[in-house]
């Protein structure tokens, strides 16, 4: 592993005991809230893409995994973005 994905693992178990893929729903809502431009992206993108409740908070798990590793406080819009990308990029790829 990485220098970053040990340090972003690091960050996930100390802030929630275990590693963001494991969250519950009520985990992801205090961990993964987005800023108000990445809450507005990602409506947009459950809307425009027709996804669904599953697919928002494993978005908003991926975006979480982003921050953490680019070391980041908080989820930006820039890390929702990226996770919506690698999600329209996972559906093309499944079709």
């Amino acid at each position: 592993m990485t220098l970053r994905v040990t340090t972003s693992r690091e960050r996930q178990l100390a802030r929630q005991a275990k590693p963001n893929a494991r969250m519950s729903t009520r985990e992801i809502n205090k961990h993964c809230k987005p800023d108000a431009a990445g809450q507005q992206l990602l409506e947009r993108a459950m809307e425009q893409l027709g996804l669904s409740a599953r697919a928002y908070h494993r978005i908003l798990k991926v975006a979480r995994t982003i921050a953490d590793i680019t070391g980041a406080e908080n989820v930006t819009s820039t890390h929702v973005a990226e996770a919506v990308g690698y999600r329209v990029l996972d559906r093309h790829k499944g079709a």
